[in-house]
């Protein structure tokens, strides 16, 4: 502990040549990992995946408490910027080495560890991922995979070119109810689904607010520099750490990024979307003062609804409207349903409409049912497609399991072929919350998916890939 404290004074042009080096540094003999040292498939002799995780404490400390459940899995170092929050997993593993700068860590030790398990904010998912990935690390990312949309395309591209294997940690893709809705489907239950209607009562954190003027103090614990990544530069405010960040441009994704990786998965599964064509949206705002409306550019909106198109699939007849609705906005009730009947759960779920019935599902596509709800006992079709032991527990030992046997041995449920696409998509409806700031938000932004751009307002574009901090870059 006493050397790393050390090494963490050490410059930020120092840093940045890890970055830059990191490349080059894949490609060393000294630093290939022991699962390619002996081939395609190989096994750690041990049969345990020796994991370092970036992001311990909150949703990282029950990351890796997970792969520890599962007894394959060993945690091998910890890095967080902020000791209080990994204080905890500090604790439970105290043979593990624990870093702050995750770039130190994948510099001395990348020799002694398999797998990466990200879950930091969002604005440092793709860096982290990416280097881990050059270095041919196995990686688990948090939802939303990425920050922007070039970020997702870089890592779906980056699983195949390192042949890693991937997961995003969406956990709800491993439950049993996105594959029960996924043979309903299949047998023809509810006819060709044309639209679906997603909806989250997030934000439960503070959106649609001016940036903090009050001055902080840094807690002692924390690193802020190391905390801002990728981001601009901006001193430290109250109440943004651990939580809050999720409403900030510069840091989270809102809503849509929270909880549309959860919502939106089933509908990517059972109809087997991918990019969307074009999308539209409209936003909530706040008052300020006596009868003064405000937007605020660094801040997600309040609420909004956005709809997206995507084109026809393999699996339906034309093209599908995706409606989105955050902060406590939900659509009309369907008629088949009771009037007592839940509609989602506490604020949560999602509808597919189809030509012959509907079904719909809870939050990680938990409680699907058909309506009217009375059909989902009678309707019987054969289950087709495997199930995840242990539902979405079992998400994190799929990936300990996949990183073990090896790349192209197993199939996971949200590897980067599936979560890259579905991020994209999340991010690019973004674009159309984004583009209300620009003066854009009242007409139909139309995607070209090779070229990764608005094609009809190209003010949205600067989102596309946003501009890092300088010192930091892939």
């Amino acid at each position: 502990m006493a050397e790393e404290k050390e090494d963490n004074k050490m410059s930020n042009p120092s840093r940045r040549d890890f970055l830059k080096t990191g490349t080059i540094a894949a490609a060393s003999f000294m630093i290939v990992p022991r699962f390619v040292l002996g081939g395609k498939g190989y096994t750690a002799p041990s049969d345990r995946l020796i994991i370092a995780s970036v992001g311990v404490g909150g949703k990282g400390a029950d990351d890796i408490n997970h792969f520890d459940k599962t007894g394959k899995a060993e945690m091998a170092f910890l890095c967080d910027v902020d000791d209080e929050r990994a204080a905890g997993s500090v604790k439970k593993f105290p043979k593990a080495t624990y870093y702050k700068d995750w770039r130190k860590l994948f510099d001395k030790e990348h020799k002694n560890f398999d797998a990466v398990s990200v879950s930091t904010p969002d604005h440092t998912h793709g860096i982290v991922a990416y280097h881990a990935m050059q270095l041919g690390k196995h990686v688990y990312v948090q939802k939303p995979l990425t920050h922007d949309i070039a970020e997702a395309r870089l890592l779906t591209e980056a699983a195949k070119k390192y042949k890693v294997v991937t997961q995003m940690g969406n956990q709800g893709a491993s439950n049993d109810g996105t594959r029960q809705l996924a043979e309903w489907y299949d047998a023809d239950i509810i006819g060709d689904v044309h639209t679906i209607y997603c909806w989250t009562n997030r934000p439960v954190w503070p959106q649609g607010i001016p940036w903090p003027t009050a001055q902080a103090n840094i807690p002692s614990t924390l690193d802020w520099d190391l905390w801002l990544g990728t981001a601009p530069q901006k001193n430290y405010v109250d109440n943004l750490v651990p939580f809050n960040w999720r409403g900030w441009w510069d840091y989270g994704t809102g809503a849509l990024g929270d909880m549309g990786c959860h919502l939106v998965e089933a509908p990517f599964r059972v109809l087997g979307l991918q990019y969307a064509k074009d999308v539209q949206a409209s936003v909530g705002t706040v008052y300020v003062g006596e009868f003064k409306q405000g937007r605020f550019p660094d801040s997600c909106p309040p609420s909004s609804h956005i709809t997206l198109t995507f084109p026809k699939t393999s699996k339906t007849k034309g093209d599908v409207t995706v409606h989105w609705m955050d902060g406590g906005i939900q659509p009309e009730r369907p008629e088949e349903l009771g009037p007592n009947e839940r509609f989602g759960d506490d604020g949560n779920g999602t509808l597919f409409i189809g030509t012959k019935g509907k079904m719909i599902a809870s939050t990680y596509s938990a409680d699907p049912l058909l309506l009217p709800t009375s059909r989902t006992t009678e309707v019987k079709v054969p289950q087709t497609i495997a199930r995840v032991p242990g539902q979405s527990n079992g998400h994190y030992g799929q990936w300990i399991e996949g990183c073990l046997a090896g790349y192209g041995k197993t199939q996971l449920s949200s590897s980067f072929d599936v979560a890259g696409p579905l991020t994209e998509a999340l991010l690019m409806a973004n674009l159309a919350v984004r583009g209300h700031e620009l003066k854009g938000g009242h007409i139909k932004m139309v995607w070209d998916n090779e070229a990764m751009k608005i094609t009809n307002f190209d003010d949205v574009n600067q989102y596309v890939k946003r501009q890092y901090r300088e010192g930091w870059t892939l």
